[in-house]
């Protein structure tokens, strides 16, 4: 039996798949597809995918805490997102000055803080930046010098936040503080070139990081010291998003792009994988 599965999609393939959310409340995972730009729904209880188009490149969608709809992450910045009909309301762009950056991967913590990094389109000069958003709807830069500011992970305990810059194929750690102010900033994984490069990454409830890699069709789960425990292997070579999903949080779904590989048939579909893990909740937006 295979460790993974292909979630029947018809002719739809993304073209950068990212984003995965799974959503307690819908029963359902969402995921983005930045370069369409497009918004898709897996459900859990039919198997039905739908998908919306976005006014605009859209890299990640996070719930709200305490109210309806998503925060998304757009070309032009944050913003609020609803479904049915589709409809946003910008919050702020935090880079006007680099009309030639989006934002790029998110995620929130517990206390309700959304982490967001941003990239130049070109994916070739360091001008991306992690930002903190608020709740009160402020932001602020914490850290700068990203070619491709990439796949912000919390650790359980919510004591280390990860991110990595795709390009130079480096996964940092800070140390998190309650306050929101990260520290102690150090390379905690280097990809050698035979990996391919770190894009999207998660944390699962033993506090091991799993990776999703660019150029390497694979996983990679590491240890909390950052030495490399298991990989899985994938059809796709750009694999780039991970999500733990389901009531028990057992199930890892995982995208890809189909960008510049037409002679791959999987690249572009979303994947379910076995692996044997359980993940944590995902956080929410306290504003």
């Amino acid at each position: 039996m295979s460790v993974y599965s292909i979630i029947e999609r018809g002719e739809t393939r993304d073209i950068l798949g990212e984003g995965l959310l799974w959503s307690s409340r819908d029963n359902a995972v969402y995921w983005t597809d930045i370069l369409a730009p497009a918004l898709n729904r897996l459900s859990l209880a039919t198997g039905a995918i739908e998908r919306w188009d976005m006014p605009d490149m859209i890299g990640w969608v996070i719930e709200r805490r305490d109210a309806p709809g998503f925060i998304a992450g757009f070309r032009n910045g944050f913003a609020e997102l609803h479904l049915d009909p589709v409809t946003v309301a910008p919050i702020a762009d935090p880079e006007p000055h680099l009309p030639d950056n989006r934002l790029n991967d998110a995620k929130a913590d517990r206390w309700g803080r959304i982490w967001a990094g941003t990239m130049p389109l070109s994916c070739d000069r360091p001008d991306g930046s992690l930002y903190r958003l608020a709740p009160d709807r402020s932001f602020v830069a914490v850290d700068s010098g990203y070619c491709v500011a990439n796949g912000p992970a919390i650790s359980p305990d919510q004591t280390w936040l990860y991110h990595s810059d795709t390009p130079n194929r480096v996964i940092y750690r800070f140390k998190l503080g309650e306050d929101g102010t990260i520290t102690a900033k150090a390379p905690f994984i280097r990809f050698p070139h035979d990996w391919g490069m770190p894009d999207g990454m998660t944390c699962d409830a033993d506090g091991y990081l799993w990776v999703a890699h660019w150029g390497g069709a694979r996983v990679s789960r590491f240890d909390p010291d950052g030495s490399l425990d298991r990989a899985i292997g994938l059809p796709a070579s750009q694999i780039t998003n991970i999500c733990f999903a389901g009531e028990n949080l057992d199930r890892m779904f995982v995208t890809s792009a189909a960008e510049n590989r037409p002679f791959e048939p999987s690249a572009g579909c979303l994947f379910e994988i076995d692996s044997g893990a359980r993940g944590l909740a995902p956080g929410m937006f306290a504003g």
